[in-house]
C-alpha cells in the first residue's frame, strides 16, 4: 500500500516542471507489452533495446543471462535504466515461465514458416516480444513456447536487422497503434503511485535524510 502523505511530502521536493513530467510520462506507460533479450552478447544491444522501451513507453524490460551477464552501458541506455523496471532472469524457461503466468503471450521476433508480419500484429494481446543473440537469433526454447512468429517486412538484399532496430521498430508500431485502441493499456493507479514513489526516490538527493525527517514529524 502505497503512503499517499509520504509521496506527497516527496514530490514538494520536486521541481514543478519534474513532477509535471513525471505524470505525463507515466499516463503514456504501458505494460501491455514487453520485451525480452536473450543472453545478447554485445552490451550496447541490450543498453539500446532498454531505450527503445523508454522513449516508446514501455514500463519493464526482461534480460536472460544464461551465458552473458553484463552491467547495464549506462552511456548507451541515456539513464534509461533508471525509469524502466527490469527483470531478470538465469534461465529462458524461468522467464517464460513468469511471463506466461503474467498473462504475457510468447512472441519470437523471427522468420518462420507460420510468421506473422508486423502489420499483420494482434495488438489486442498482451505480448512479450523476445528477441535473441546476434549471430543466433531466439533460441529453440524460445521458439517451441512461442504462441507467435514476428517479422519485419524486408524488400532489399539484406535480411536481418540489429537486434536493437529491431525492437525500436517493432515498438514504435505496435504502441502507436495500442493508443489508437480502446484497450486498457495504460499503468493502473496503483502501478502509477508506485513509479511516482520510486521516481522520487531516484530522483531526489539526500533521499534517506528526508525519509528520516519526514517519519520523525509523525
Amino acid at each position: 500500500m502505497i503512503d499517499v502523505k509520504l509521496l506527497e511530502y516527496l514530490e514538494g521536493y520536486l521541481t514543478g516542471n519534474r513532477k509535471a513530467r513525471f505524470e505525463s510520462v507515466l499516463s503514456q506507460r504501458t505494460k501491455h507489452f514487453t520485451v525480452a533479450t536473450e543472453d545478447v552478447y554485445q552490451l550496447h544491444n541490450t543498453s539500446a533495446v532498454i531505450r527503445s522501451c523508454d522513449v516508446f513507453g514501455i514500463q519493464e524490460a526482461n534480460i536472460i543471462e544464461e551465458r552473458n551477464t553484463k552491467r547495464i552501458d549506462r552511456e548507451i541506455a541515456m539513464g534509461a535504466q533508471k525509469w524502466v523496471d527490469l527483470n531478470r532472469y538465469t534461465s529462458v524457461k524461468d522467464c517464460i515461465v513468469d511471463l506466461k503466468q503474467k498473462g504475457y503471450q510468447v512472441v519470437a521476433t523471427t522468420p518462420h514458416t507460420d510468421d506473422c508480419l508486423l502489420h499483420e500484429f494482434d495488438i489486442r494481446k498482451k505480448s512479450c516480444f523476445f528477441f535473441g543473440r546476434e549471430t543466433e537469433g531466439v533460441s529453440q526454447e524460445v521458439l517451441d513456447a512461442a504462441d507467435c512468429y514476428l517479422k519485419i517486412p524486408m524488400v532489399g538484399f539484406t535480411e536481418s536487422l540489429n537486434i536493437s532496430v529491431s525492437a525500436a521498430i517493432i515498438l514504435q508500431h505496435v504502441t502507436t497503434k495500442l493508443r489508437q485502441t480502446d484497450i486498457a493499456w495504460q499503468l493502473t493507479e496503483t502501478e502509477q503511485l508506485e513509479k511516482r514513489l520510486d521516481w522520487c526516490k531516484k530522483t531526489i538527493k539526500r533521499y534517506d535524510d528526508i525519509i528520516a525527517r519526514f517519519y520523525s514529524k509523525g
